[in-house]
């Protein structure tokens, strides 16, 4: 039964569009019932995104300074504001069908950050929620933001971790639309590596959402794998 799987891939530094186009081909697929749930990983070279709910004063530059840091912006189709994207940053992106899991989008979101504070907690990171906002944070500050877009059922965009992210690029944003620090597992003191991180989460995942996970190797005629970082916000819109 294709709902019972979870493909998980790890598809490496991949730009950010390229990755969305890669997201929206799974998602009809799922729809179609051609594929099972799928879990994407992905590290972005260093860009800003801004989804649908997304306010034009929390981009804290202007093009020239983005151009000189280095820095791509995409419109996205998630909801939620503002936030960055690079290196450092494990994104996970989940295709799921809720019609096989449960048909209510609050508990994804909620089953999403308890899949983010059991993987930490293997690496004695003790993570959890903050009334009223959402993502996974560590004594006020978050390390892992959560955005969403659902359509007919079927999810797309994730999450974001970061991991050994370079926090200096979130001075350009307000992340999220929320004026509180960000972190890091590094800043943390955690020395995890990547796959090793990856190995938590998928595990994690696997256990929330009761799947039996299968490891796919990563496509080699994907689009621009060039090896780079990610990260993300949240919302609750579907269509």
């Amino acid at each position: 039964m294709p709902g019972s799987g979870l493909a998980i891939r790890d598809l490496g530094r991949m730009r950010y569009g390229d990755a969305l186009a890669i997201q929206r081909d799974l998602v009809e697929q799922r729809k179609q019932g051609r594929i099972s749930d799928q879990l994407l990983f992905v590290e972005h070279p260093h860009v800003i995104t801004q989804g649908r709910n997304g306010r034009a004063e929390n981009l804290l530059a202007g093009d020239a300074a983005l151009r000189s840091a280095g820095i791509d912006y995409h419109a996205t189709d998630r909801g939620g504001d503002i936030t960055y994207h690079g290196p450092g940053q494990i994104v996970g992106y989940p295709i799921l069908d809720l019609r096989e899991w449960k048909r209510d989008v609050g508990a994804y979101v909620r089953a999403i950050e308890q899949v983010i504070v059991d993987a930490l907690l293997q690496f004695e990171i003790i993570a959890g929620r903050v009334p009223g906002c959402t993502g996974v944070w560590v004594d006020g500050k978050k390390v892992a933001a959560i955005g969403i877009h659902i359509s007919r059922w079927v999810t797309s965009h994730g999450f974001a971790l970061n991991h050994t992210t370079d926090l200096r690029y979130f001075q350009y944003i307000v992340p999220c639309g929320l004026t509180k620090p960000v972190t890091s597992m590094q800043e943390l003191g955690s020395d995890s590596k990547r796959e090793e991180v990856l190995a938590a989460l998928s595990t994690s995942f696997a256990c929330q959402f009761h799947r039996q996970p299968s490891r796919d190797q990563p496509n080699r005629n994907q689009p621009n794998r060039d090896r780079e970082g990610a990260g993300f916000s949240y919302t609750e819109t579907y269509s």
